[in-house]
């Protein structure tokens, strides 16, 4: 499982791992937790980066719908989870 370290404007390094990606209408999303085995935290990321940008810049997804959605996608795609909200 890849490891992805985010670095929060506030500062202190996060890491990730991603189980799963996605592109939704021109969109890239990210599925990503905090465990690398067993059930962890889970987050949905939103590249809200501009196209010129030199890095990906994410945002996590906390709009309900646009969550709802991407989830499902997610639940879809792997459809060995369930995404709890």
């Amino acid at each position: 499982m890849e490891k992805i370290t985010f670095t929060p404007q506030e500062g202190g390094a996060v890491e990730f791992y991603i189980l799963e990606q996605t592109m939704i209408g021109g969109t890239n999303y990210l599925l990503v937790t905090d465990s690398e085995s067993g059930d962890g935290e889970a987050l949905i990321l939103c590249d809200v980066s501009a196209p010129e940008d030199p890095e990906a810049v994410y945002e996590i997804v906390d709009d309900d719908g646009t969550l709802n959605a991407v989830a499902a996608v997610f639940e879809k795609i792997m459809d060995d989870i369930d995404i709890i909200q």
